[in-house]
């Protein structure tokens, strides 16, 4: 049984056609027809998420762990708003989900109707298209809608891709059901085109990099392509380049340089230009370093080439001199026959440094009073390889970085925005179809500001959540000006008092807490043992004060 709505019969149609079979659905009345009509056909996978934020946030989980589009359904009115702050997130990742909105006829907007607001064009700042389709159903109208539909569907998943809204405005009665079939609607599909550089213009631009002493390569966030680290690897071979990148770009070679924010700390007393690129090659999305963008602004290189599908045009270092409208996969991989070897002075500077700068760090670290610095040292070392590691934002994610990466194990953070608000609803959602243990580690706000995330039925026994407990915002505390604030305690840190371990119990979370070093050395054995066979959630208490100074006194001793 299906709606008797023919818009819905029509977009669930040509969803089936474009393969996009993914439904995360919040309840409501007026997307009636559209539950009904999902839900009553088998190769649709609906899932249910009560709150509207969390399941926009959990729908970017599953889009990322399934690497395809992903649709989400709600209701109208305020339901709407409730999508925005991760179509945002999705948008900024470039991830494709296909947001649908019921509404009401627009005859009842700002009529004093229930649940009726401004629906139309709502998300346009962070979508690639938006509709709304006719009320009526004649032929034509149904034609229109159907070729708009395709149109939008198809802009969702090709170039750089992103989020499409397609607003439902839909009349009462609501459940009417028929025992029907889909209609055969014509679908409208896209060519496959394969981007690629002309001849004479790769030579160019192989002529430029074989001229060139210093070359910088930027990898952003990305998801691991394995294939890209080793052509990258031997361009560094062939060049002496230079891969800085962080954990989120999923890429490891020791060729490779890391270990950003405190490199960045360890070379601005040094000799400027010695590290200053001569070109600099940027691709994939945000970088978490501040430091890293500061430096490229006041060391600007003679030449910025970024490379991107979609043809943006990201200055970020306020040097862009080129963009390249190509995957950086075929990009570099071009370019391999017609490199050639340079010597590997500038690649040594790097790593020499980066080695220095390692080391600093670990023999600080070794012995550090317990803090958040020494709990990621910690934790970093008993997660499992071959697993997924998400970073919630603000000062988790910072911490994460300054250790090395666990070997074998992919990053994911909403870096998009970097807001704090769907950390552990997007991590839920990439769980609920990953076969590998994937553990999330956020601080206590962000816990607490998510924590309908664990009101989700769709959490596996593979998703491990640490809660770092450290009172509040640290991370204001780590970054100059707000901690000088007379309104510091109460407007930026918000002091946190309450304790994650009620609502894992709430939640049939099995609950570890850790107060100190040994604590959590004994905590983490139990927390990953193979005999943990349920969600668990394992809180580190840590002191505020002491990981704003250790958190400092550790680039005053890289800096040294």
């Amino acid at each position: 049984m299906i709606s008797d709505k023919k818009h819905i019969q029509q977009l669930a149609a040509l969803l089936l056609k474009k393969g996009i079979t993914d439904i995360v659905i919040s309840p409501g009345s007026r997307n009636a027809p559209m539950i009904n009509t999902f839900v009553g056909i088998r190769d649709f996978n609906c899932r249910n998420v009560v709150d509207e934020r969390s399941a926009a946030y959990f729908a970017i989980g599953l889009a990322l762990a399934k690497q395809r589009p992903v649709a989400l359904v709600c209701s109208s009115g305020t339901a709407t708003l409730n999508f925005a702050p991760a179509i945002a997130e999705a948008f900024y990742q470039n991830i494709p989900l296909i947001v649908l909105t019921a509404d009401r006829p627009d005859y009842w907007i700002d009529q004093a109707e229930s649940q009726c607001i401004r629906q139309e064009n709502i998300y346009q700042n962070f979508t690639k298209k938006g509709l709304s389709l006719p009320l009526g159903e004649s032929e034509k109208e149904l034609w229109f809608a159907a070729r708009q539909i395709n149109e939008c569907l198809n802009l969702a998943v090709t170039g750089t891709t992103a989020p499409i809204h397609i607003n439902i405005p839909l009349e009462e009665p609501l459940h009417q059901l028929v025992a029907a079939e889909l209609p055969e609607i014509n679908e409208i599909g896209i060519a496959e085109i394969q981007s690629c550089i002309a001849e004479n213009e790769l030579t160019r631009l192989a002529e430029t990099i074989n001229q060139s002493k210093k070359i910088l390569i930027l990898v952003g966030q990305q998801n691991s392509n394995p294939e890209l680290g080793n052509i990258l690897a031997e361009i560094v071979e062939k060049t002496g380049a230079v891969v800085l990148h962080e954990h989120l770009s999923n890429l490891s070679n020791p060729q490779f340089c890391g270990s950003i924010d405190t490199l960045m700390a360890a070379i601005q007393d040094e000799n400027l230009e010695d590290f200053q690129p001569d070109l600099l090659i940027s691709f994939g999305g945000q970088f978490v370093s501040k430091a890293l963008k500061q430096f490229l602004r006041k060391n600007k290189p003679l030449q910025h080439w970024h490379l991107s599908l979609g043809g943006e045009h990201f200055d970020t270092y306020q040097s862009l001199t080129k963009v390249i409208k190509v995957d950086a996969t075929d990009f570099f991989g071009g370019l391999l026959k017609s490199i050639s070897s340079a010597d590997q002075n500038y690649l040594q500077l790097w790593k020499s440094k980066e080695e220095r700068v390692n080391h600093l760090r670990d023999e600080f670290v070794e012995n550090l009073e317990f803090s958040d610095l020494k709990a990621f040292e910690l934790i970093g070392l008993k997660i499992p390889n071959n697993s997924v590691i998400h970073l919630g934002n603000s000062s988790p994610v910072r911490y994460a970085l300054i250790h090395n990466r666990v070997e074998n194990t992919d990053y994911f953070s909403n870096r998009g925005t970097a807001g704090i608000d769907g950390c552990l609803s997007t991590a839920v959602g990439f769980a609920s179809e990953s076969d590998k243990l994937n553990t999330i580690i956020l601080g206590d706000l962000s816990f607490f500001y998510d924590s309908n995330a664990l009101w989700n039925k769709y959490i596996g026994n593979n998703l491990h959540i640490i809660v770092i407990h450290n009172g509040g915002g640290n991370i204001f505390g780590m970054i100059k000006g707000p901690s000088d604030s007379p309104a510091f305690a109460q407007h930026f840190f918000a002091g946190n008092t309450h304790k994650a371990e009620v609502l894992a119990k709430a939640f049939g979370l099995d609950y570890f807490k850790a107060e100190n070093e040994l604590e959590l050395s004994q905590a983490l054995v139990e927390f990953y043992s193979p005999k943990q066979q349920k969600v668990a959630l394992l809180e580190v208490f840590t002191n505020a004060e002491v990981n704003v100074r250790t958190f400092r006194e550790l680039f005053t001793q890289v800096k040294s």
